[in-house]
């Protein structure tokens, strides 16, 4: 395992090299420059990495870098402006960063350093000038302690460990978890985010560490529920989530992770949440869905191409849908909000445990998909039902619903039955081995299938975000009406069901048919119409 610079790369380290050998002739220490942590981990696995910390062994990064901009200016190289990162220890920025730009690449200057924690804090008490062994033993895992000296073009070992541990797929913390864990307990997930994204496999001395009561009550006393919530969301978005919420689960990580919510609502919890079991089960059910696809032997039968089309065409569907599956344990629970109206559980989970907010749609889509599960679940149980008349206008008008489809809060029909059908084929699942009864499981892979290829017989694929002929000013205009009011929101949702009854309508004709309902008395224009908020029409 070699590093292999790029071109920008090696003027870098050229630079940097010079720099020091011409600035620091008579210095009785020289600066040694050290490229630490991901980039090194990541050139090593053969990937390229745009994220290059310079380590600096004996001065402040700001001071450096202050002089090296001089420096590569007198040498006609151009430097961006120079940015000083203030220390920020709750977003792990613990030391005085400085920042720029040179040779197209971010450069970020530190120096090495040693901390010392207290125990009830992860943000370190003491940060003082350290040695490389210092530096690298302080890191979360062997694999980011790793060094790359810029003036030897050598990767640097310090814990011994690094490289042994990228050849043969370890996680491996520098010295033993404990230690490293409890001063920060961040690590853990750390440990689990790197495993997840890489495939590799975490030693049991880590796994004991994180089973421990006193590393578990560490993460939920020690570590924002913000920086918990920054890396699950990283493991949702990397390679396998689902080996993510495996470890969590493994770990007996799903409290620490997923249930610290404030005391003020515990009295307001309708019950007990599932066991977590349920949530591995349901990503696991939802990884095999979605390797399925590619997949010509499964024993079920291949579920309706449509169903993938939110994963397909949308990048912040797949975390979204995988992070609900690890929720399945709070699907029927509730709370009561300070309004006393009583609300999702997973919703308190997301915005008060994890701290997310709209980023992939995590507060304002997931609440979504299990409010979608029910209503999904009766609908493809019997179609007929959703409409006394029209199976196109029924099917339509579900497929609008905004618990099932909500463009505002990524909420596609296709995903919202995607991530029902996984609920429902939890039940079918053994909670041991995650493996589906496939007579029992094919039944219900049908029921949907059979719904999905409705709608695509009826061309109704994009009903969801279907827009009336007309608008508010329009329908005003063709009814002749005086002004608007809580009225037209009727008559647009009145123009949708007439468009899906009439797929080939044109706008006049639109308009002559509602004409003809204001004139047999069917639509009531009263412009001091008005509805409390939550009955009143969908808007366009």
């Amino acid at each position: 395992m070699d590093i292999r610079l790029t071109e920008e790369e090696d003027r870098i380290c050229q630079l940097l090299d010079n720099y020091v050998k011409e600035t620091q002739k008579d210095a009785p220490t020289k600066t040694v420059c050290r490229i630490a942590g991901g980039w090194v981990r990541d050139k090593l696995l053969g990937s390229q990495s745009s994220d290059i910390d310079i380590a600096l062994s004996n001065v402040m990064g700001l001071a450096f870098a202050e002089g090296l901009a001089v420096y590569a200016r007198e040498k006609g190289v151009e430097t961006g402006t120079i940015s000083k990162i203030a220390q920020n220890p709750e977003q792990s920025k613990h030391l005085e960063t400085a920042t720029f730009k040179v040779f197209g690449h971010d450069i970020d200057l530190v120096n090495l350093r040693s901390e010392e924690y207290t125990s009830d804090s992860r943000i370190p008490t003491g940060i003082s000038f350290g040695t490389p062994l210092e530096d690298a033993q302080r890191r979360d895992i062997t694999i980011n302690a790793l060094f790359y000296n810029v003036h030897s073009r050598e990767v640097e070992d310090f814990t011994g460990q690094g490289r042994n541990d990228l050849r043969d797929g370890i996680i491996r913390t520098p010295l033993p978890p404990c230690t490293t864990f409890l001063d920060d307990p961040l690590r853990v997930l750390r440990c689990i985010r790197f495993a997840s994204r890489l495939g590799f496999k975490i030693v049991q001395e880590i796994e004991d560490a994180a089973k421990d009561p006193v590393i578990q009550k560490a993460i939920i006393n020690k570590v924002t529920r913000e920086r918990v919530g920054e890396e699950l969301t990283k493991m949702m978005r990397g390679r396998d989530p689902l080996r993510a919420i495996e470890l969590i689960h493994n770990l007996s990580l799903y409290d620490p992770v997923f249930f610290v919510i404030p005391d003020s609502f515990s009295s307001t919890f309708s019950g007990k949440p599932g066991s977590p079991r349920s949530g591995l089960t349901a990503a696991s059910v939802l990884h095999y869905i979605l390797e399925s696809e590619h997949r010509a032997d499964s024993k079920l039968p291949q579920l309706h191409t449509l169903f993938y089309e939110a994963v397909k065409h949308d990048p912040t569907c797949y975390p979204r849908l995988y992070l609900a599956t690890a929720l399945t344990p709070y699907k029927h629970l509730t709370y009561r909000d300070k309004k006393d109206k009583s609300r999702l559980f997973v919703e308190l989970v997301i915005r008060e445990s994890l701290k997310l907010g709209a980023q992939s749609h995590f507060l304002d889509g997931i609440p979504l998909l299990f409010s979608a599960c029910d209503v999904i679940t009766s609908a493809v149980a019997d179609p007929r039902k959703l409409h006394p008349t029209s199976e196109r206008v029924g099917i339509g008008l579900f497929l609008r619903e905004k618990a099932v489809h909500n463009s505002a809060t990524g909420s596609h029909w296709t995903s919202s039955f995607l991530f029902s059908l996984v609920q429902d084929l939890v039940g079918s699942c053994d909670a041991e081995s995650n493996v589906l009864n496939a007579e029992q499981a094919s039944l219900i892979i049908e029921k949907y299938n059979n719904f999905a290829q409705k709608v695509e017989n009826l061309k109704l694929q994009d009903a969801g975000d279907m827009r009336p002929l007309l608008d508010g000013r329009q329908t005003v205009a063709a009814l002749e009406a005086k002004k608007p009011g809580a009225w037209v929101g009727q008559v647009l949702n009145k123009i949708i069901e007439w468009q899906l009854e009439h797929p080939e309508g044109t706008r006049d004709e639109c308009i002559d048919w509602l004409r003809q309902q204001r004139g047999a008395g069917r639509l009531q224009i009263d412009d001091n119409t008005s509805e409390p908020a939550n009955k009143r029409p969908r808007k366009y």
